[in-house]
């Protein structure tokens, strides 16, 4: 799949991509054109990925990736067919390779192409008030409203019977049917992904894109973040109260309802039939499975497995918790 919002820059040679991000190439890996950077997942014959963490090494092992970013004590566990790179620091040499295919990934600049929906072809189909403003390319179904002021940029994708509310900004995201989201949100936005350095701080880019499914709902304020290299993905008929942080990468299951000012680090997944109280926090990397309930405040900083109700701060069973503060 083209990626619509990002360029890709592509094809490079695989000596020239470890030349301009300034990796060693001993064993002299030459004039193999590589089309594009993916996760382990996703990867296909001539792409290049990354492997950084044991937690991934069922991924790994399967990977159709032709070379794959990784460390020394790592390269074993990557499949057959790619080929390693070794590198000190994993995730900046990623950086500095998805910065070179996809360079207009870094900044979030707004959209120069929209203009005032009165101007365009969704003047007469589609309810809208006050100053909303449209992208090129974007593509907006039947029977669906948008508020005041609300911007929706290029190549966003909205289906049909959907209501967008006032001040809302989307972009880099796919909004499939009967979708509700509320007034202020903010969707497809760049993540907070950096690595920290003294002089120059490393941006990551995030060249994913924020995928909505049908029969959700999107509570005021809520801001969710596109994906790095994955997608980040809301299953269907999931609710989000007011105020939620949906962090790049997370994979949030269907049928969960979310409650307000929960907030998710990057790269989580989340089952089916979930609940969550208000201001719990998930931390990133890690998997909650189906039919769990977290109560409010809780905070995750482990998978949880299926049918678990959990409480408190680090989360524990609710029963514990429930004994420890008699």
């Amino acid at each position: 799949m083209i990626n619509p919002f990002f360029k890709n820059y592509g094809p490079f040679q695989i000596d020239q991509l470890m030349n301009l991000s300034n990796i060693n190439n001993p064993k002299n890996y030459s004039k193999i054109k590589i089309t594009d950077i993916k996760d382990l997942s996703t990867a296909k014959k001539n792409t290049i990925t990354f492997f950084h963490s044991k937690k991934y090494e069922n991924i790994s092992m399967k990977t159709e990736a032709s070379f794959c970013i990784t460390t020394e004590n790592l390269s074993h566990l990557i499949a057959p067919n790619c080929k390693p790179i070794i590198v000190s620091n994993v995730l900046i040499s990623t950086a500095k390779i998805t910065q070179i295919f996809y360079p207009d990934a870094i900044n979030d600049h707004f959209d120069q192409t929209a203009e005032n929906i009165e101007n365009t072809i969704f003047n007469k189909n589609v309810k809208y008030g006050k100053n909303v403003l449209v992208g090129k390319e974007v593509q907006i179904g039947k029977n669906c409203l948008i508020g005041h002021n609300t911007i929706i940029e290029n190549n966003v994708i909205i289906g049909d019977d959907c209501s967008i509310g006032s001040n809302v900004i989307l972009r880099n995201s796919l909004i499939k049917n009967n979708v509700n989201i509320l007034d202020g949100c903010v969707i497809g936005k760049k993540g907070f992904g950096f690595f920290p350095d003294k002089n120059n701080n490393i941006r990551y880019p995030h060249i994913g894109i924020v995928i909505i499914e049908d029969n959700c709902e999107i509570g005021c304020g809520t801001t969710i973040d596109r994906g790095s290299l994955s997608n980040t993905v809301i299953g269907k008929n999931t609710y989000l109260d007011n105020q939620v942080h949906i962090a790049h990468n997370n994979k949030i299951g269907s049928n969960c309802i979310i409650a307000g000012q929960v907030g998710f680090a990057g790269s989580s997944t989340l089952g089916n039939n979930v609940m969550i109280g208000g201001q719990a926090g998930i931390s990133g990397h890690l998997k909650v499975g189906n039919n769990v309930q977290i109560g409010g405040g809780s905070g995750v900083l482990k998978n949880i497995p299926d049918n678990s109700k959990v409480m408190g701060y680090p989360a524990k069973k609710l029963k514990n918790f429930i004994k420890e503060n008699k």
